[in-house]
């Protein structure tokens, strides 16, 4: 038998706090980890590993130390709009977050600072925000960042600025509200120089497929026809995103076997012959065993293919896929319109 831990009255706040990381699901405990830094990660793992069996006594010792030393704190509503934001940013996303704190509340506030803003960009993305800059700058912007992160920024600077760099960063100390205030003014002004007011890429012709996709028979009725009205080059973009290979893959039986009664069997084995083993199953399910076996033979048996024509394949079964959707042979889509059945 493990050896019991010792009494969690008698534990320090470490070891409290890695009994209650314990109790968590792992991805609950990942969420509260990811926000420690490296010291205290490496702390709270060793005590995690260190303190042995755990029984049912001391867990419920540990909840009551951590309910005892917060009894007497409040949470206060200073600057609650920004941790709301910060773990809705967390939680979903720093577009759909930001939104979502519209919703809540409406003119309350700016949008996330540039240094917040720095935080979820990427090393590419950073390095040419910094470059020419003064090391004491870009020392407290190095600092804020995830340490592979920063690493990567640094890099990338000129060797003898690299050693300044460092240099600061291991004297900062106290940093003044006016030094933030002039690094935040310079990373909107970096930002805006290099990535454009907005930073991150939203929409496109796939997202607004997957839309169409999810609204149903009813609404690709209503909307395709209009936006070829208005932009041609557009709706095609967007029908080749709602109607792809790989959304064959969900098709039932039926509708599949109505989709290979349209396909010449040369055609099918150039498609399936670049396509995985395990997605090749919902065509062979539509089929009869003899004649899966046999397609089955014939992939095997093919020699190589250039990409170029297992795609043209592929585009060929998408052609005929189409044209049994706007049929009502077959449908794409969750078929959430409102003409899809009665």
């Amino acid at each position: 038998m493990s050896a019991a831990a010792p009494g969690i009255s008698g534990l320090g706040d470490a070891e409290r706090a890695a009994v209650m990381i314990m109790l968590l699901e792992e991805d609950q405990a990942a969420q509260i980890l990811s926000q420690l830094g490296p010291d205290e990660l490496q702390l709270l793992g060793e005590k995690m590993c260190s303190l042995g069996h755990i029984g049912p006594e001391q867990i419920t010792q540990a909840i009551s130390g951590f309910v005892s030393s917060t009894q007497h704190q409040g949470i206060s509503a200073r600057g609650r709009g920004d941790h709301v934001r910060r773990v809705m940013t967390k939680a979903v996303g720093e577009v759909k977050g930001e939104n979502l704190m519209q919703r809540i509340l409406p003119g309350g506030g700016e949008s996330a600072p540039a240094i917040e803003l720095a935080r979820w960009l990427t090393p590419a993305a950073l390095i040419p925000l910094v470059k020419g800059e003064h090391p004491q700058a870009i020392a407290v912007l190095l600092v804020q960042l995830d340490p592979e992160v920063a690493a990567q920024v640094l890099h990338s600077l000129e060797p003898e600025e690299q050693t300044q760099v460092v240099h600061r960063i291991a004297t900062l100390g106290p940093v003044s509200a006016d030094t933030m205030a002039m690094l935040e003014a310079l990373l909107e002004q970096r930002i805006a120089q290099h990535h454009g007011k907005q930073v991150l890429s939203m929409g496109g012709a796939k997202q607004a497929a997957d839309i169409i996709n999810q609204a149903g028979k009813a609404a690709e009725k209503r909307i395709m026809p209009e936006l070829n009205k208005i932009d041609k080059g557009l709706a095609r973009a967007i029908e080749n995103e709602m109607f792809k290979f790989e959304h064959l893959f969900a098709l039932d039986a039926q509708a599949m076997g109505a989709l290979l009664r349209e396909v010449e069997s040369e055609v099918l084995i150039d498609a399936l012959k670049g396509t995985a083993e395990e997605q090749r199953d919902v065509f062979f399910r539509a089929m009869s065993s003899r004649a899966a076996d046999g397609v089955k033979d014939e992939i095997a048996a093919r020699g190589r293919l250039k990409m170029a024509e297992v795609t043209e394949a592929q585009k060929a079964i998408v052609t005929i896929a189409r044209r049994l959707a706007a049929d009502g042979t077959i449908q794409f889509g969750a078929g959430g319109g409102d003409d899809e059945y009665v």
